[in-house]
Parts: structure tokens; C-alpha cells; sequence
């Protein structure tokens, strides 16, 4: 084997290997975004939970009790605490989808330029879930707002 033929197979070793890590960064970067977004749908979803619960509880307390009068503090508090969760679930969601159109689009670029292969650039599972998250919240605070809904 030639010099120059040895320098050509570890040139092309080396771009096979260098095309190979960037695709593994791609997949990296949306795999750290889906984490990011998990941890919101975490919080988001601790928030409804907590904010839901506090209102059942002080309402069947207050049924419990035979009190008549309405105090709306708790439907207050644990609907505050829902709406909070929504809307951090909300920004997650848009911040997430922005990220990923980002993503993709520098993907399409790189692919474009030969530099890597075009594989499947997946779609998220994470935001599915997290939409469902959304719509959960949505039915909660309907539920505890105008007192109807799955959960009234």
C-alpha cells in the first residue's frame, strides 16, 4: 500500500468518525431537552396534584362538618396552585417545541451539507405526554372553577 493511499483510508476513517459523533451530539441534545422537559412536566404536574388536593380536601371538610357558609380560600389557593402548574407546563411546552424546530432545522443543515447521513430524527414522546399533563391540568381547574367536568 502507497503513502498516499494509507492517508486516504485514515482520512476517510477519520470522517466517518468525526460524521459519527455528531450524530450521537444530535441525539445527545434531544435526549438533554426531553429531560428538560420531564422535569417540568414533573413539577407542573406536583403543582396540579397538590393544588387539587388541597381543594377536595378543604371541601369535604367543609361538607364533612355540615358548615354552610362558603369560604372560597382553598378553592382559591388550590386553583392558584393548578394555574401556576398550567402555565409552567405551557412555557415548557412552547420553550421545548422552539428548541427542538431549532434542532432540527441545524440537523437538515448538516445533513444538507453531507456532513452527516439522514437518519430519523425522531419526534418527542416526552411532548406527548406533556400535552396530556396540559390537558389534565385544563379539566382540573374547569372542574374546580365552574364545578363541572370528570372531576366535580
Amino acid at each position: 500500500m502507497s503513502v498516499p493511499a494509507a492517508r486516504e483510508i485514515v482520512h476517510d476513517s477519520s470522517l466517518e468518525l468525526a460524521s459519527r459523533r455528531t450524530r450521537l451530539s444530535f441525539q445527545r441534545t434531544r435526549m438533554s431537552a426531553d429531560r428538560t422537559l420531564m422535569s417540568i412536566i414533573r413539577t407542573a404536574l406536583s403543582l396540579i396534584g397538590f393544588g387539587f388536593t388541597i381543594f377536595q380536601f378543604f371541601r369535604h371538610l367543609r361538607e364533612s362538618s355540615g358548615v354552610s357558609e362558603k369560604v372560597h380560600a382553598a378553592r382559591n389557593f388550590g386553583a392558584s396552585l393548578i394555574a401556576i402548574g398550567i402555565f409552567l407546563l405551557v412555557m415548557g411546552i412552547y420553550g421545548h417545541v422552539r428548541f427542538m424546530l431549532d434542532l432540527r432545522a441545524e440537523h437538515e443543515r448538516f445533513v444538507s451539507a453531507g456532513l452527516i447521513p439522514d437518519d430519523r430524527f425522531p419526534y418527542s414522546a416526552t411532548l406527548a405526554v406533556s400535552l396530556l399533563v396540559l390537558l389534565l391540568g385544563l379539566l382540573a381547574i374547569i372542574s374546580i372553577v365552574a364545578r363541572v367536568g370528570p372531576f366535580s
